[in-house]
């Protein structure tokens, strides 16, 4: 008799501290690695200022996109309840280029930039909280900025913008759509995968210090890019 209450209570600590390990209360943490794939474009360039003189002159047939980019990544959570929790996510920045497109596409890659996009999420969980395997739907925001942009390309800096060029770009709150899902190995350790998509768009200005017949002339200029990245991210989580 003994026995057999003894392996009731232990099997009841099991349920209780599986349980507890997805439930209303408890804490988890993440790493892993972001793959980011923007579905990318832009707006022609258009110089929008000369030595001070507002301006709107379109340059025909030219664009950029933007490359994928890899990092890794880090996410702390919460449950609220046995289904809903919420999540910051940030990653270590990744660094895009940027590759010219129509008559720019013969210069390839032009410049590049490092992404900054800490995210809250909040999440939905489907089963019970002892599952082994839990989907789940987020939906959250995300500030997006950029840092370290800059013109790399010394052919296309010469024979396109006509001299040294500065180069900055807006920041913004973005929607963020989630889905994924977790594993669980142990009470503690799971897995997990999600895919995100952002509605991103920026606008590019440069700032050119263009070396002419009569001298320097200050021409700024600034293009739309659509980002609209996919981001994946696989990783390897702790419960507490």
């Amino acid at each position: 008799m003994k026995l057999k209450q003894a392996l009731g209570v232990a099997a009841l600590a099991c349920i209780t501290t599986t349980a507890h390990a997805q439930s209303a209360g408890s804490f988890f943490i993440t790493t892993g690695w972001f793959h980011l794939a923007p579905q990318s474009s832009s707006d022609p360039l258009r110089e929008t200022n000369v030595n001070g003189t507002p301006v709107n002159i379109t340059v025909p047939n030219t664009g950029a996109e933007l490359g994928s980019g890899d990092t890794i990544g880090f996410t702390g959570g919460y449950f609220v309840t046995d289904h809903i929790a919420t999540e910051f996510v940030i990653g270590v920045p990744p660094q895009f280029d940027l590759k010219g497109t129509g008559a720019f596409q013969q210069y390839g890659k032009l410049g590049s930039a490092k992404q900054w996009s800490p995210t809250l999420l909040f999440k939905y969980y489907f089963n019970q909280p002892q599952a082994k395997f839990r989907p789940y739907l987020g939906l959250g925001v995300s500030r997006v900025s950029f840092t370290d942009e800059h013109i790399t390309n010394g052919a296309f800096e010469a024979n396109v913008l006509h001299g040294p060029t500065t180069v900055t770009t807006d920041s913004s709150w973005e929607p963020v759509f989630n889905a994924g899902f977790t594993y669980a190995f142990t009470d503690h350790w799971f897995a997990g995968f999600s895919i995100s998509y952002l509605p991103l768009s920026t606008t590019a200005k440069l700032n050119t210090q263009a070396q002419t017949p009569i001298g320097t002339v200050n021409v700024q200029s600034e293009t739309k890019i659509r980002l609209n990245p996919i981001v994946t991210y696989v990783n390897l989580g702790y419960r507490f």
